[in-house]
């Protein structure tokens, strides 16, 4: 134990908080939802109070501690936010208030950020599969660690300011994005009104680089996700576990096209860190001339309102897995082609967002990751 701590049972600095209102049908009542893992509390609905099959629910006020008997293993808890002071829980959330004269509020909101945390909600719920719920009795009993309370503030200072920083560096590097997208966006109009037009099979013909399955071969998968997210790795596959699954190699440059989502934007140009993984016969490689065009001038393109729409047609279907891109359909789409010099200045645009996204998803990452260790080493009980 830390000098100067103590552990106190969390019954000690969070009481159970009722509040019951009775539901009229002809009102319209927020309920709340709880996500796992700490992610915090939202807004699940808005709904007439006809639609409420109870008579009453409990009233959630600003700042009460609620949790889910159903998934508080799960990490499912959090603070009853200002935006939905009044709304409603079910008796599966109960709501607690904090004894402020013991424990900061943002003391405990830290404490329920830690990992040792959701091991004693674990701890504190019983029952079969399926049906474990948290048990009031034994939640309470839990204890968790104490300092003053103005070592208390100190900490929490020191922690939210930490969080604060990490968060405004990511919303940033998201704001620069938003921005340059934009700018992107501006700058290939201006570029797409003076191009001349191409069919695909000229520019960006599919090219597929078949591979012959070994036994006690690994492939290393990729795939491309929607909406233009990128390309992204899938764990290797064992060529024993193969059967009639064909695979293509992809090479770095390479324009990545899944058939049944490329309607939904899932088209991304291979990097050097996915050369020489593989693809399923559901995805496509076009292959520039490297006389005519840049790979990422085409694909960005392609990921615009003009160029989806384009796919979207050579897409046809009614259901999501129905709407298959054909080679034929495909090289017929007609893309904008303009001087090598000028796609190269586009491109550096290009670069410039990627290294800001990467720059944002370390800094979430960051934040994903510091923290926790700084609450292990403050809550280590053992110093």
């Amino acid at each position: 134990m830390k000098k100067g701590w103590t552990e106190v049972a969390l019954g000690e600095v969070l009481t159970p908080r009722s509040e019951v209102c009775e539901i009229n049908p002809e009102g319209e009542y927020r309920e709340v939802t709880v996500s796992l893992w700490g992610k915090g509390v939202r807004l699940r609905r808005k709904v007439a109070g006809s639609e409420i099959a109870a008579q009453t629910r409990n009233v959630a006020r600003t700042g009460d501690f609620i949790i889910s008997k159903i998934d508080a293993r799960h990490g499912a808890y959090g603070f009853i936010p200002t935006d939905l002071d009044g709304a409603v829980v079910t008796n599966d959330f109960p709501l607690f208030s904090v004894v402020e004269k013991t424990a900061h509020p943002r003391w405990l909101y830290w404490v329920s950020r830690s990992a040792f945390f959701v091991e004693l909600c674990r701890a504190s719920s019983e029952g079969t599969t399926n049906r474990v719920r948290l048990k009031e009795s034994k939640f309470a009993e839990v204890r968790i660690p104490l300092p003053p309370l103005a070592e208390q503030q100190r900490l929490v200072a020191h922690l939210d300011a930490i969080e604060s920083r990490l968060t405004r560096a990511q919303q940033l590097g998201e704001e620069q994005d938003r921005e340059l997208q934009a700018a992107l966006r501006s700058a290939f109009h201006r570029l797409e009104a003076a191009a001349d037009w191409k069919p695909m099979v000229e520019v960006a013909p599919v090219l597929r680089r078949p591979t012959e399955i070994e036994l006690d071969g690994e492939y290393p998968e990729l795939g491309a996700r929607s909406f233009g997210k990128g390309i992204f790795h899938k764990p290797a596959l064992s060529g024993a576990s193969l059967t009639w699954q064909k695979l293509f190699q992809v090479h770095a440059g390479d324009i990545v096209i899944s058939n049944i989502k490329a309607w939904e934007g899932a088209i991304a140009v291979a990097g050097k860190q996915d050369h020489g993984r593989y693809g399923s016969h559901r995805y496509l490689t076009c292959v520039t001339d490297p006389n005519l065009a840049l790979p990422e001038f085409i694909c960005f393109y392609l990921l615009s309102s003009s160029g989806l729409e384009q796919v979207g047609l050579a897409s046809p279907g009614s259901a999501d897995r129905n709407r298959t891109l054909a080679v034929g359909r495909l090289e017929r789409i007609k893309v904008p082609i303009l001087p090598l010099a000028e796609q190269r200045e586009f491109k550096k645009l290009l670069d410039l967002q990627l290294r800001i996204r990467d720059a944002t998803a370390q800094s979430g990452q960051l934040v994903a990751s510091l923290l926790p260790s700084l609450l292990d080493r403050i809550f280590n009980r053992e110093t």
